[in-house]
């Protein structure tokens, strides 16, 4: 008889060998630092030492988010440990002074080295710390998340940012949403601080000095999230094919966890509509480009959305499936998400009563100047403290820093006196 063990005890012993294991690693690395010095007659060094500021990246792709804030935190002339989950993440091709980029690959390898970090301040997108394998580092004194796109902090999956200390966010809707969950499930409040969005700053700034754009045929670009929720799930190929019957230039792009959460469909669409004149397969990790070049975008709840109506200014088609909240915090709000609302501003809702007519749909998009006003509105309310990203990240780090050290220092003074007396 086979012995089953279910995925979340899986994860729990798992995670007991991971501590086990590294408890036993650092006590033998100790030892041995130990058995040097003592050989050497000479002092001990001092073993892992902590490091003012960390980041993780689980993909290269987020690389986008972090990228002008460590060109800001490199000038502070503070030490930042950027551990990175991709081997060919574009931080090892940049020259920073003061920022050590160290791979630490991903899933089980990457948590072992976040699960035993010495450092004042992590800063990460990733959510889902605290839940699975990745765990609270007894040397890291603070965890800070940012968000990685301008929509719902609710959608994450289930308890996603239940562990951080503190959550940078974008609008006061997140804030609420945060404060929400927080009192459901009796959690202690979060420092949560409005910065804005770096990465939609930067990409701002790279419009207003981007060349214009050669005449071309009217561009679509099709870029949907991935789940049962999205667009390829709901309509498979089919809206594809509709696309190519438009006579318009089709820009697929997919979401990069299709290709490892939905390989199977990814291989499936790709064969059946190979990349041809009409057609082009997009998987670049900027996709500044791709989003320049596109007239009209069509996607579902992803945040690419917000990206090029926000900072191009173009028109979106949404469509609006029959979306399960069951896996994600927003199904405990009991509510519908803020990006429900502000879709219906910004764009057109793609149905199944105008799915065959998606040529007239685009064509009306392009021609309509009234989807623009109401930007502004959506805008305000997803996207505070424009321009200011960065610098205010970099600012609520440093200010942490000193919060953290000041603490610390007090400790110490009131231990040595206590010893005095």
């Amino acid at each position: 008889m086979l012995l089953y063990i279910d995925p979340g005890t899986g994860s729990m012993l798992f995670t007991i060998l991971i501590g086990l294991f590294g408890s036993l690693f650092y006590s033998m690395k100790i030892f041995l630092i130990k058995l040097k010095g003592w050989i050497g007659g000479g002092k001990v060094e001092k073993i892992n030492r902590k490091i003012p500021f960390a980041i993780y990246s689980d993909d290269k792709r987020y690389w986008a988010i972090f990228e002008s804030i460590c060109e800001k935190l490199d000038k502070l002339d503070k030490e930042v440990l950027y551990l990175a989950a991709s081997e060919d993440d574009p931080v090892f091709k940049k020259k920073f002074k003061n920022i050590k980029a160290e791979y630490i690959g991903k899933s089980n390898k990457s948590f072992f080295r976040l699960n035993y970090l010495n450092a004042s301040i992590l800063l990460s997108t990733t959510p889902g710390f605290g839940v699975y394998q990745w765990k609270r580092s007894k040397n890291v004194d603070y965890y800070v998340h940012i968000t990685h796109a301008a929509s719902d902090i609710a959608m994450y999956r289930m308890f996603g940012i239940d562990y951080y200390d503190a959550i940078l966010l974008s609008g006061q809707y997140q804030v609420e949403d945060v404060r929400a969950l927080e009192s459901l499930r009796n959690l202690p409040a979060k420092e949560l601080v409005k910065v804005g969005i770096p990465y939609m700053d930067d990409m701002l700034k790279r419009v207003k000095t981007a060349k214009p754009i050669a005449k071309h045929k009217t561009t679509v670009l099709l870029a949907p999230s991935w789940g049962p929720s999205a667009i390829f799930s709901v309509y498979g190929g089919t809206i594809i094919k509709e696309l190519l019957k438009t006579g318009y230039h089709i820009i697929v792009r997919p979401h990069p966890q299709s290709f490892s959460a939905e390989k199977d469909l990814m291989e499936k669409l790709m064969n059946e509509y190979p990349a041809s004149e009409d057609l082009e397969w997009n998987r670049d990790n900027d996709n500044f480009e791709v989003l320049r070049r596109s007239d009209v975008l069509i996607s579902d709840f992803s945040g690419v959305i917000f990206d090029f109506a926000l900072i191009f200014e173009k028109p979106v088609i949404y469509t609006n499936p029959n979306f399960d909240t069951s896996p994600y915090d927003m199904w405990w709000l009991n509510k519908a998400p803020w990006t429900s609302s502000a879709l219906p501003r910004i764009g057109r809702e793609l149905t199944t009563e105008n799915f065959s007519k998606i040529k007239d749909l685009v064509k009306d998009c392009v021609k309509d100047k009234k989807l623009s006003k109401s930007l502004v509105e959506v805008k305000q309310e997803v996207w505070e403290h424009i321009g200011e990203g960065a610098e205010r990240t970099v600012k609520y780090l440093t200010d942490k820093l000193e919060e953290i050290t000041a603490k610390k220092n007090a400790q110490k003074n009131k231990k040595a006196k206590e010893k005095e007396t």
